[in-house]
């Protein structure tokens, strides 16, 4: 009996499948994709869990258990760089995620299209530059004898040395953050708000609602699973956050404020005697906190009442 019902079971599935086999067939270049770039390399986890002879290689370097650990957790570098990361990316979110939310709710008020998409082509396109050339330009007009020092110069005052100073740096990267890819994140937003249905906002018209109550009390909350969405899976990479962007705007004099967990791994993997090993146990442990994060986040948003990120 049970096994004609797991027969029936299985015959149904391979129907749903053969229904749907474009569909399939679509998904197996991802899948391939996948398993070889994605799934494969992770053997190279087992790193963290051996001692790296390169005449031996991953497969045959002999196995030291959490001895890795050991010596990561004895480095006080390593846990100024895990503090430096989560003060800098708790920063993230309080400077930087709501600034595409507030630019797509002012965006979505425009009413003339032309100038709508001027604007939205203005800050989508900082997105494509590359953080060497945002560095560059940064560099260009913050430097000492950059034009805003030469204002500052024509107006009487010193010049202030933005790029080496220690406690201009978070704020410089927050800024130049949201120069670059608030603009990207604001189009998701301004697709979800596209998904809202008009026929409440012409009801509100009809009950004498203004705009600022309509943004209130029918945008955003149109937008509000999306914005938990993206909010949960920010707090899922606050660990791996902003390695190129500090990678090309740091600099000996803000080295001390600026090396989060990605330079350290950077630093012990290619700046100092290499040690792929330790750089692996310090990956791997990088990746489970980000683990965490994303799982806790997304519990406490279904405690709060919303859907979470997963089912």
């Amino acid at each position: 009996m049970r096994n004609s019902t797991v027969a029936r079971g299985r015959r149904k599935l391979f129907i749903e499948v053969w229904k749907m086999k474009e569909v399939y067939i679509l998904l197996i270049p991802a899948v391939v994709w996948y398993i070889i770039f994605a799934y494969i390399p992770i053997y190279g986890l087992t790193l963290a869990f051996k001692t790296y002879k390169a005449n031996l290689g991953i497969f045959r370097s002999p196995w030291v258990g959490f001895e890795n650990y050991k010596y990561v957790f004895r480095d006080p570098a390593f846990l100024e760089s895990i503090w430096r990361t989560i003060v800098i990316n708790a920063g993230r979110i309080v400077f930087q995620f709501p600034f595409p939310i507030i630019l797509a709710l002012m965006l979505n008020e425009v009413r003339v299209n032309r100038y709508k998409k001027v604007i939205q082509t203005i800050y989508t396109f900082p997105h494509f530059l590359s953080w060497v050339i945002v560095a560059s330009i940064m560099i260009n007009i913050l430097n000492t004898k950059g034009m805003v020092n030469a204002i500052i110069s024509m107006l009487g005052g010193e010049p202030v040395n933005f790029l080496g100073s220690t406690k201009l740096f978070k704020p410089l990267l927050y800024i130049t953050e949201n120069w670059k890819s608030a603009g990207w994140t604001m189009i998701i937003y301004l697709a979800a708000m596209a998904g809202i249905d008009t026929e409440q906002y012409e009801a509100a018209i009809i009950d004498g609602a203004s705009r600022l109550q309509m943004m209130w009390y029918i945008t955003l909350p149109g937008i509000k699973s999306t914005i938990e969405v993206l909010l949960i899976l920010q707090i899922g990479n606050i660990m791996t956050q902003g390695f190129d962007q500090i990678f090309n705007l740091s600099n000996p004099a803000t080295a001390k404020v600026g090396e989060i967990l990605d330079m350290y791994i950077y630093r012990v993997t290619f700046l100092a005697a290499a040690d792929f090993s330790y750089s692996t146990a310090v990956s791997l442990f990088r990746s489970v906190v980000n683990f965490i994060f994303l799982n806790v986040a997304d519990r406490v948003s279904k405690l709060l009442g919303s859907e979470g990120l997963f089912a």
